[in-house]
């Protein structure tokens, strides 16, 4: 223990120094740094594949879910969005120095906000190795430093992708240490990281709920989070019904063990019996077992009898929640008891029915017309994402470069004192 709480004061003490550094960096070199980061990890393509072999193998052996081998593997395509990823935060503009809401006050001051950087970020993730990169450019392009602390699972995958890292940073000649990949999977890691109140600002998990239910009761920082998914996609009676099949079954089957996949359907009573089977023959035809309400199980006779807690679960599998409402309250009504704050989705050509659903569901991303998969910080424009937060702090929904930022109040004066 004495060993772990060392090497990660040694680390923060570090990472503080290199904060003060990147708070000072121009665009320029942070630029050079991404697109050297994303060379880099290209170049070293077949290396990454190689270290991630190691990682699957062993996670297979240990028995580790599907879902999460299925997070942690990486391919050719998933290594060049790493780098596209990176590419996109470089031509990203720069939030850093960036004035805004000048105002002259009658004392002839002026006042406003300069967006500053939060300081020293600790990420705590599993499984996704693709998250050390996404993290890392994140982080710097927002001048911060980082301290990533990945899962024993991928640690192979992660310290392969943070040589690249480290590269990238030399060779735009800002400090190595500006991102710094833990590596040590002993756990005691973690819980130094989340109390180091004297080096690290803000905590950000990324993982099951366990590891964000353990970080958010022991941390002695601010932390940035979202504990579960349980997403919801309600067809109205007023829905285009094509589209409505299209986007149920993709908000669903499209991925099955991310966050903002689809958990309960719910669909307005007046067209339940025209969408439910054919969407529910999709579902079975692709291995998605359901669960569903008695109105729901009198269309489709393959539905198993949904029980309460089903309406609470993240599932991160092809399992499906189905329930029949009365109407949009109804729909709304369920979405507030029952669902996680992430991402809520309304099928309807009512925009009445869409702007309230818009204005009442308490969710950090809320949508129309559209899948529940594209709450994602890549598909916003935010180039890359450091997690999704369902707090209700300045960073909510995909935090991109923004949400890893903070504003000062700045002031301009000329000559005036305090009468």
């Amino acid at each position: 223990m004495e060993d772990i709480k060392h090497y990660m004061q040694s680390v923060g003490k570090q990472a503080r120094a290199a904060s003060r550094l990147m708070a000072q960096a121009n665009t320029n070199a942070k630029n050079h740094a991404l697109e050297n980061i994303a060379t880099a990890i290209l170049l070293s393509s077949a290396k990454l594949i190689a270290e991630n072999a190691k990682d699957v193998a062993h996670a297979r052996a240990n028995g580790l879910d599907a879902a999460s081998v299925d997070r942690l593997t990486l391919t050719e395509k998933t290594i060049k969005s790493m780098a596209e990823g990176l590419r996109q935060i470089a031509a990203l503009p720069d939030l850093i120095g960036e004035i805004s809401d000048m105002k002259y006050r009658p004392s002839g001051i002026q006042v406003g906000k300069m967006r500053v950087p939060l300081g020293v970020i600790g990420i705590i993730y599993e499984s996704r190795p693709n998250v050390t990169a996404d993290a890392a450019g994140l982080c710097l392009k927002s001048g911060n430093a980082a301290i990533l602390r990945g899962g024993s699972e991928a640690i192979h995958s992660n310290q392969a992708i943070a040589a690249c890292v480290y590269q990238g940073l030399r060779q735009a000649g800002l400090p190595e240490t500006a991102v710094q990949v833990v590596n040590t999977t002993d756990r005691a890691a973690v819980g130094e990281l989340i109390t180091m109140q004297e080096y690290v600002d803000v905590i950000v998990p990324r993982g099951g709920k366990d590891l964000i239910e353990r970080v958010s009761r022991e941390a002695r920082v601010p932390v940035i989070k979202h504990l579960h998914g349980v997403c919801h996609v309600y067809i109205d009676d007023e829905a285009d019904l094509v589209k409505a099949i299209r986007i149920a079954d993709n908000a669903k089957t499209h991925r099955y063990g991310v966050c903002n996949a689809m958990e309960t359907l719910l669909v307005n009573a007046k067209v339940a019996a025209q969408v439910l089977p054919e969407l529910c023959k999709i579902y079975l035809d692709k291995g998605v077992e359901l669960r569903g309400d008695d109105a729901a199980r009198k269309l489709v006779a393959q539905m198993k009898a949904a029980t309460e807690e089903d309406w609470h679960t993240e599932y991160l599998a092809p399992i499906l929640s189905i329930r029949v409402v009365a109407n949009l309250d109804e729909a709304i009504a369920h979405i507030d008891r029952y669902g996680s704050q992430h991402t809520d989705s309304i099928v309807t050509e009512n925009y009445s029915k869409a702007m309230r659903f818009l204005r009442e569901v308490d969710s950090s991303s809320v949508m129309v017309n559209a899948s529940t998969r594209f709450a994602d910080g890549f598909e916003y424009g935010l180039g890359a994402e450091i997690g999704i937060s369902t707090d209700k702090i300045h960073a909510r929904g995909p935090v991109g470069l923004e949400g890893l930022t903070s504003q000062k109040y700045i002031v301009l004066g000329s000559g005036q004192i305090r009468i």
